[in-house]
């Protein structure tokens, strides 16, 4: 992050400056020259409503670029939204700066933030800006609208349901080894690039939203590790999940790592980040949910299946036999 003397345009000069032009679009921010906003819901909608935050040192690294992290705090809320089958509406940002801070660091993250919510199709509606003497930290409410009674929960899968997910695993976790300089074999330039790109830039699956709510009984993004999330839906669901690693959807460029370097898997299934969408559907719907990501440029696929009997993930090896893996995904202590 860039320090200075300080940041001579101080609060509500930043606000003025480079946020309120990301609340255009929204009339009920007023242009976040009040205390708060309003909001109108269509009667047959309901709100859905979702905050994630992000510490340096914790979630990204000090010297990330801010239009990088400006992309990925957004992002990580919409994915909740995703895995909700809710379409994003508003959303609001609290900010706690390291004192010193820049107003060019300020103009970069804030500029992001602007390309990404016209990718997203969302906008501003107000927040805070306090400075810290701790580090850097973000925070973003998100709010979405759902037709009413048809948000996906965590609990709803059955027995008998087969398990999905979006997209690739593994990618942002082979990312952050590599930003941090902890996975020790040669990674072409090329590859290299594109796990650290899925780390810092996720690409939430919101045009899946619709499909979702009319297939899915139960559904969470991927943020803490393929197995611990689908623990948590186990958990919630009230049932087991049987996770075949033999299907979990790997890029080229997790491939090409993963065979050079197999003892990988455990951070593939586990590492987090990910944020794309785990569902569960009734096993007979599998062509038509592949054939509705398709149209809309993400791939599906199958991994396992809802079980009867114990609650939790049972993750069946390369040799199709049961392997431990720890935890299974991330957890603040």
């Amino acid at each position: 992050m860039t320090k200075g003397a300080g940041t001579s345009l101080g609060e509500f000069g930043r606000i003025a400056a480079y946020f309120r032009p990301l609340a255009v679009g929204v009339p009920g921010a007023f242009d976040l020259t009040d205390d708060a906003a309003v909001l109108d819901v269509p009667a047959d909608q309901q709100l859905v409503v979702t905050s994630d935050g992000m510490v340096a040192g914790v979630h990204f690294l000090p010297g990330d670029d801010p239009a990088d992290l400006a992309h990925k705090i957004l992002a990580v809320n919409m994915s909740d939204l995703a895995a909700k089958g809710a379409e994003p509406l508003a959303y609001s940002l609290v900010m706690a700066l390291p004192r010193g801070t820049s107003d060019e660091w300020v103009a970069a993250f804030a500029a992001g933030l602007g390309v990404a919510q016209r990718a997203f199709k969302i906008n501003l509606l107000g927040g805070d800006s306090v400075s810290t003497h701790g580090p850097l930290s973000l925070t973003i409410t998100a709010l979405g609208i759902v037709p009413r009674a048809t948000m996906i929960r965590r609990k709803g899968a059955k027995p008998g349901d087969a398990v999905f997910v979006t997209g690739n695993i593994g990618d942002a976790a082979l990312g952050l080894k590599l930003a941090l300089g902890t996975l020790t074999q040669l990674v072409s330039e090329a590859d290299r690039a594109y796990l650290i790109g899925r780390l810092r830039r996720p690409s939430p699956r919101l045009d899946l939203v619709a499909s979702l709510r009319v297939f899915a009984t139960a559904a969470l993004d991927i943020s803490d590790g393929l197995v611990g999330d689908l623990r948590h839906l186990a958990k919630a669901s009230n049932v087991g999940i049987s996770l075949d690693v033999r299907s979990v959807p790997l890029s080229p460029a997790a491939t090409r790592v993963m065979t050079s370097q197999p003892d990988m898997l455990n951070t593939v299934l586990t590492g987090g980040d990910d944020y794309e969408v785990a569902f569960t559907a009734p096993a007979g719907k599998g062509e038509d949910i592949a054939a509705a990501a398709s149209s809309a440029g993400i791939t599906v696929t199958r991994i396992g299946r809802v079980t009867e009997g114990a609650v939790g993930v049972a993750v069946l090896g390369m040799g199709g036999v049961e392997m431990p893996v720890g935890q299974g995904g991330w957890e603040h202590r």
